[in-house]
């Protein structure tokens, strides 16, 4: 198996970085936690400008048309340099459910300003005390005339003061599965936007909605067909995530070697320790793996083979190895890594924040064995 990138993929790998230096380094992330929006402007309309706002929407919507192998080459440089933006939220997951399931005329007014960057468009998923799967989804969609009207709370929704659009699942049946896909207004009324604090200190809301009313040009896709659509999408889209662990983990794992090469204790570099050494080298082993893993996943997708089991297992291990190696990190660093001058720090809460978000360890584990037992 040729595990080399094409020329072409190490100039998209090049034209990320370049990008992410010029207009979204550590300095910038920094600057971005906590902020209102969340995100530098100028680093959005550059990624516009450069095509990969679109980069795996269909290119008769405007949209670069990317292969997951070129899309996880972006991800692992965006996860390296820690960018912040609403891509994964609104280019892969809304741009994704609406290229599956939209409307021709939802996808025509909306997919192409999502590839352009000039439209953000987010997700409402996550409940209070409720889990990742479609039981989940309590929200309920009640009929009103030939519209609905929706009622509930989701937390955890990524720039959603940002957003020109959120797609909300709400509920529509009495079964697990009845779940619909919705396109709200973040500013109709009815709609009530609180920020919530985070351990990666990126943009998060919490979305009340108290009797908002959308019309029938509003579902995406079938009403109680919401479901299969939004797994289908995630599973793509944590192979992304994943590929974006790997980036960040390798990064963290690449400053902690530097570190540990020059920092001296007892007249010798902290490399020299047998201790440390050795755990730098399972560091690098499963930094590797994991990476191996999501190409694995990526070109299993590109080729049209299922992935409900490498998808989520990319997921985990990719995580569990970007948590445990930023952890690492600030060990190696010593009581300097735990202050918030020191730059592992940010890889250190990113990488726990994209552990828990976007189905977690648990549920992940519950898919892989799904598919080992129930097969």
């Amino acid at each position: 198996m040729d595990l080399e990138f094409s020329d072409e993929q190490e100039v998209l790998r090049e034209t990320v970085r370049g990008l992410a230096a010029r207009h979204a380094d550590l300095g910038v992330v920094r600057a971005m936690e906590d902020d209102e929006k969340g995100y530098p402007a100028d680093f959005w309309a550059k990624l516009g400008e450069s095509g990969l706002t679109g980069l795996t929407i269909p290119e008769k919507w405007g949209g670069s048309e990317m292969s997951f192998l070129d899309a996880v080459v972006v991800y692992d440089e965006l996860g390296r340099a820690l960018s912040p933006s609403p891509h994964f939220v609104s280019s892969v997951v809304a741009g994704g459910v609406l290229t599956a399931a939209g409307s021709d005329e939802q996808r025509q007014e909306w997919l192409p300003k999502i590839a352009s960057g000039e439209a953000v468009v987010t997700t409402g998923w996550l409940e209070p005390d409720r889990g990742f799967g479609p039981k989940g989804v309590a929200l309920a969609a009640t009929p009103d005339g030939d519209g609905w009207l929706l009622t509930g709370t989701k937390r955890h929704v990524p720039y959603a003061d940002s957003a020109d659009r959120v797609l909300v699942l709400a509920r529509t049946g009495g079964e697990p599965t009845d779940v619909t896909l919705f396109l709200v207004d973040p500013a109709a009324d009815g709609v009530t936007l609180t920020a919530q604090r985070t351990v990666a200190s990126d943009v998060q809301h919490r979305l009340d909605l108290a009797g908002v009313r959308v019309g029938p040009d509003d579902v995406v896709g079938t009403v109680g067909g919401g479901w299969p659509v939004w797994s289908d999408v995630l599973h793509d889209g944590v192979i992304l995530l994943a590929a974006q662990a790997v980036g960040g983990a390798r990064r963290v794992l690449e400053i902690t070697v530097e570190y540990a090469k020059t920092r001296k204790q007892f007249d010798k570099p902290l490399g020299a320790f047998q201790a440390i050494a050795h755990d730098l080298s399972d560091a690098v082993t499963a930094v590797d793996g994991a990476e191996t893993l999501v190409w694995e996943a990526a070109w299993a997708r590109d080729t049209g083979r299922g992935v409900e089991k490498l998808a989520p297992m990319a997921k985990l291990f990719a995580c569990k190895t970007y948590r445990e190696v930023s952890d690492l990190a600030v060990h190696v660093h010593g009581g300097m890594g735990f202050t918030v001058e020191c730059d592992v720090q940010l890889f250190f809460r990113r990488a726990k924040s994209l552990q828990l978000n976007w189905w977690d360890d648990r549920y992940l584990e519950e898919l892989v064995a799904a598919q080992l037992l129930d097969a």
